[in-house]
């Protein structure tokens, strides 16, 4: 018996369909579940349990080879191209110059919630039984639209009956093909020379495979599974709309086996490549994308949004925005901040309600409170932002850096016009407009010298003007 592990693969993950029902200029398996392509996912999938991958390509061909550089930067993953789109069987002809490995295994493009698990299920049902052909199945209550299979009275699949081909007694079976199929190569090369498109689609159907292969007298199994939901093919807006709840649901019931509190998971929005820590409690309309990073202990939201961020350990991030920046241990974010890319914030410093800081770093212990601007800035511990502070980082055609360093302290509605440097210690008066820099433990002011006029007002709007 061959085992799992010298089972070598190659899997072909059909793509090339433009997806009309979609009713989209964009190529069907580009449209997203959880953020990320519904390729993605498949893909992902099989790069666990296949050594090689291809992807037919054919409409928009461009933006999915463009995608699959972008993200996957693989040696072992290659595309090729079906000119027309003339059936499942075409396409893998189309890919037959890829098929090298013992086993060839073919994927949907547009079925997201398949996983590794799955996958290698079916492959190792394949190996040891020694198949020809192995066909995932799955039962459905109402089979309307899909291929039956047909099975000989001992249990082998004989074939694949497509809903516009199947007689009336075929329509009564519920097993149906999820069109995920692994084979032997050499086997299936023999079939795919046989195929023809004798068929009221006009088309070249994989499917036909399958009674070619039991025909010569090969073994053709079935490999069903009870999770029924996993085949899920995406083909109009409402099923990607319900593979997303699907694939979100199970995203937050991982993080809550693993340790991690979400008060509410119909309100919260995780991304897959998300990791988060334990003991931490996500508060709802949370929405975590991208490549981030969330420690242990930590507090998110509610009403908050992070993307392609670091958050450390025991942060507490409340209504606020964080975009490709990183937060060290304890850090305390918000209501209503954001921090834009390009930042980094030291530990145990205060972000407030109504702060934006953007590309700026911020040292430990460091506050900004209340309405502050800090952008491209870098700020060292220990310092006060004032109220109303603002960086004046641009100039209208270049933007300066402000360095701001250890224990300084800005006053309240204060303009730090870039480039500046506050040393250490040094203060800066409050209502000040800074544009030299103060020296080490030194007060800066900057504003007028107030000067009252008295009367001035009776005098210039008359007597009973103050009295409304």
């Amino acid at each position: 018996m061959i085992s799992l592990n010298d089972a070598n693969t190659t899997a072909v993950i059909l793509a090339a369909g433009k997806g009309t029902r979609m009713k989209s200029k964009i190529p069907k398996v580009l449209h997203e579940v959880c953020n990320k392509p519904l390729l993605w996912h498949i893909l992902t999938a099989a790069q666990s349990v296949t050594d090689k991958q291809t992807v037919v390509t054919g409409y928009g061909r461009e933006k999915v080879e463009n995608f699959l550089k972008e993200k996957f930067d693989d040696k072992n993953l290659t595309t090729t191209i079906q000119e027309r789109q003339m059936g499942t069987g075409h396409a893998v002809v189309c890919a037959k110059n890829q098929l090298n490995s013992p086993h060839t295994m073919v994927l949907l493009g547009d079925t997201p919630l398949i996983t590794d698990q799955e996958l290698s299920g079916l492959k190792k049902y394949h190996v040891d039984n020694a198949s020809a052909a192995t066909i995932l199945t799955i039962t459905e209550n109402d089979p309307h639209g899909y291929g039956r299979i047909i099975r000989d009275k001992d249990g082998f699949v004989k074939k694949i009956v497509e809903e516009a081909d199947a007689t009336p007694q075929e329509k009564d079976i519920n097993e149906i093909n999820t069109g995920l199929m692994i084979f032997e190569t050499e086997k299936l090369l023999f079939a795919l020379d046989k195929l023809d498109s004798e068929n009221n689609q006009g088309e070249y159907y994989l499917t036909d495979v399958i009674n070619i292969l039991y025909q010569t007298g090969e073994c053709v199994l079935g490999y069903q599974i009870e999770k029924t939901y996993r085949a899920l093919g995406v083909n109009d807006r409402a099923e990607l709309a319900r593979a997303e709840k699907i694939k979100r649901q199970e995203i937050n019931n991982e993080f809550m086996y693993c340790g991690v509190t979400i008060k509410d998971p119909e309100s919260t929005y995780i991304d897959p490549e998300i990791s988060i820590g334990y003991d931490t409690v996500i508060y709802p309309n949370t929405y975590l994308t991208g490549d981030t990073r969330i420690g242990t202990n930590c507090e998110i939201g509610p009403e908050v949004q992070i993307s392609d961020s670091f958050i450390g350990d025991g942060c507490k991030v409340k209504k606020s925005q964080i975009t490709d920046s990183i937060l060290e241990d304890e850090v305390s974010i918000g209501p209503y901040a954001q921090i834009r890319p390009g930042t980094t914030i030291g530990s145990k410093a205060k972000i407030g309600n109504f702060v934006e800081v953007k590309n700026s770093s911020i040292g430990e212990n460091t506050k900004a409170n209340h309405l502050a601007y800090i952008g491209d800035a870098d700020i060292g511990s220990n310092v006060n932002m004032g109220a109303g502070s603002v960086i004046v980082n641009y100039d209208g055609q270049i933007k300066h850096r402000t360095v701001i360093e250890d224990g300084a302290f800005v006053g309240c509605n204060s303009n730090l016009v870039a480039p500046v440097t506050i040393k250490t210690n040094a203060f800066v008066a409050a209502g000040s407009t800074v544009t030299e820099n103060i020296p080490e433990d030194s007060l800066g002011i900057a504003r007028c010298r107030q000067t009252n006029k008295e009367d001035w007002v009776t005098k210039k709007m008359g007597r009973g003007y103050s009295d409304g």
